[in-house]
């Protein structure tokens, strides 16, 4: 038998009542209960410091940038209620993934970048599970992930159809990614 993904009704019926009252008590103070860094207003200066990142135009010898995704895509998604700021780049790489890992492990850390790992599932190899390091701290903080992908994925997330530069080695992308306010945060939070 599947689990309920719903409440049943006598759950969901005090459950909306509070939320009501919640709500409307915080309108009638003046006060509101959502976070001013919540939302993608007024982070256009904040993007074009992460579509900046140097880190973004490094990549290992021979790897290059898909005719069609030439240039850093960068925004802020706010469409899960906590606006997050990212720049990414997209390369496709000949060689073997290892040479990917061993690369940016190096540029990242001459970049300042520090290298954390999964708590949870250190057995996971870096050539797929990928890499994650943070960099700043309280105002200033970012977060640089480097993933695999496959040609499927980037039509998945991209709407892009690979080409023959993603036949042989390994894809790759690289975020530059940050919370509005530039506060703290790690990669497995």
């Amino acid at each position: 038998m599947p689990p309920r993904t719903h409440p049943t009704r006598p759950l969901a019926l005090p459950g909306a009542l509070l939320l009501t009252t919640a709500l409307l008590a915080a309108g009638l103070t003046g006060c509101s209960t959502l976070s001013p860094f919540n939302s993608c207003d007024d982070t256009a200066t904040r993007v074009e410091e992460l579509r900046s990142q140097p880190i973004l135009r490094t990549a290992p010898d021979g790897a290059t940038v898909p005719k069609d995704l030439a240039s850093v895509d960068a925004g802020c998604i706010d469409d899960s209620g906590d606006a997050w700021l990212y720049a990414e780049r997209i390369y496709a790489f000949p060689g073997p993934r290892q040479k990917v890992v061993d690369f940016y492990r190096t540029t990242a850390k001459a970049h300042g970048w520090h290298l954390q790992t999964a708590p949870e599932d250190q057995s996971a190899p870096e050539t797929t599970a990928g890499l994650c390091f943070t960099r700043g701290d309280d105002g200033d903080a970012l977060l640089l992930t480097v993933q695999f992908t496959t040609p499927r994925q980037l039509k998945i997330e991209h709407d892009y159809a690979a080409g023959p530069e993603f036949a042989s080695g390994s894809g790759f992308e690289l975020e530059v990614g940050s919370e509005t306010d530039g506060s703290k945060t790690g990669c497995f939070d």
